[in-house]
């Protein structure tokens, strides 16, 4: 590292502290916060945040801020996508530093409420040679302006940052299937052991009913068998939430794929998905449920109707709607098709909630579903 002069034995352990606390956690929120707060600190800043980006690397969906207030997170309102100044390390993911932010002809301004910052410095952030996001940090608190030697100490820490990131990642990923797998076994046990057997006493006695001659004890006999009839309705229930209880602890993204490769077979082949927007920072667990539902439904619809045929789904959050379009190659919307109970299904479901169902032809042949609700949140940043 050059350019540390005689403080560079000072820096470099103050660097390498910093890594060291980075690079010990496992929760990836706790990871990014970690990572802006001993940025803030190494650097002498007096405000940072960690901006991630969406896979297709456009904008931001997750921003995580140090210095701020509570009061003043809530007064800025919504979070920022990469407007302006942050959006130059978004086009260009190279390392910038500022004496001025307004001074800038990208400046985008602050909105209201937003405390004043001028001196700037940002790093990009990359993991397994992808970039990730980027590490923003304003105003030293000694009032000079950032320094290269700044640059190179958050180039450094940002370096370490993204094998932070990875570890956690990993770790999310171990654990989530850990999930998984506790819980497509314990819904196996519960449909393959305990079901068979309820379903199995639920016959037996009934038979048995045939040969009792008192009435009272008949029919203490038949409300027996309808509580086993409702017992298995139950765990029939119990056993669809644990599957679809992964919307919530995997994400709406995570979830979605998964789906897509369990219809593969049905469908004959894998469907392909594009997203577009924070889908799981925006969406809350009830909305996710719905959209999981969708896209089911619809993917369903698919391998019924055009077994075989190329299936695309794209997820759009924009300007407080939540979209999903389902286009196929298949032959086309028919009377067969339009009058089958899943798209009254999905129609209903739309209604419900405040939006449309459309089932149309798509450009090129084929069919395309558009399915298009409010989001309950509001406006989408």
């Amino acid at each position: 590292m050059q350019g540390l002069g005689h403080t560079g034995a000072e820096q470099l352990r103050r660097l390498l502290g910093a890594v060291v606390g980075v690079g010990s956690g496992l929760e990836l929120s706790v990871v990014l916060e970690r990572i802006v707060e001993t940025a803030v600190e190494l650097i002498g800043a007096t405000y940072g945040a960690l901006g991630v980006l969406d896979p297709s690397g456009t904008h931001l969906v997750d921003f995580v801020t140090v210095g701020l207030t509570d009061e003043q997170r809530e007064r800025i309102g919504e979070l920022p996508r990469g407007h302006g100044i942050l959006g130059l390390l978004i086009v260009e993911p190279v390392a910038i530093r500022l004496p001025d932010l307004a001074q800038h002809p990208d400046s985008y301004g602050f909105p209201p409420g937003h405390p004043p910052m001028t001196s700037f410095l940002g790093v990009p952030l990359f993991v397994r040679g992808e970039i990730y996001g980027n590490l923003y940090l304003t105003d030293k608190a000694d009032g000079e302006e950032f320094t290269e030697v700044d640059e190179e100490m958050a180039s450094g820490l940002a370096k370490a940052a993204a094998i932070a990131i990875d570890n956690a990642r990993l770790h999310e990923r171990a654990r989530d299937l850990d999930l998984i797998r506790d819980r497509e076994r314990i819904a196996r046990d519960l449909h393959d052991t305990v079901i068979q057997r309820l379903f199995a006493t639920g016959l037996s006695l009934q038979a048995a009913t045939r040969l009792i001659d008192q009435p009272d004890i008949r029919a203490r006999v038949e409300t027996a068998v309808d509580d086993l009839d409702e017992t298995v309705r139950e765990i029939r229930t119990s056993i669809f939430d644990l599957q679809r209880a992964d919307v919530v602890e995997r994400g709406p993204r995570r979830a979605l794929l998964r789906l897509g490769e369990e219809l593969t077979e049905a469908i004959g082949k894998p469907p392909s998905f594009r997203f577009d927007g924070p889908i799981d920072t925006v969406l809350g667990p009830e909305e996710a449920r719905h959209l999981l539902a969708v896209v089911r439904e619809a993917l369903s619809n698919v391998a019924h109707h055009a077994p075989s045929s190329k299936a695309m789904v794209a997820v759009t959050i924009a300007a407080g709607w939540l979209e999903v379009v389902v286009t196929d190659s298949g032959p086309g919307p028919g009377p067969a098709r339009s009058s089958g109970r899943g798209l009254a299904n999905l129609a209903s479901r739309a209604e419900e909630l405040g939006g449309t169902s459309l089932l149309e032809g798509a450009p090129g042949g084929g069919s395309r579903l558009h399915w298009r609700v409010p989001l309950a949140l509001g406006s989408e940043p």
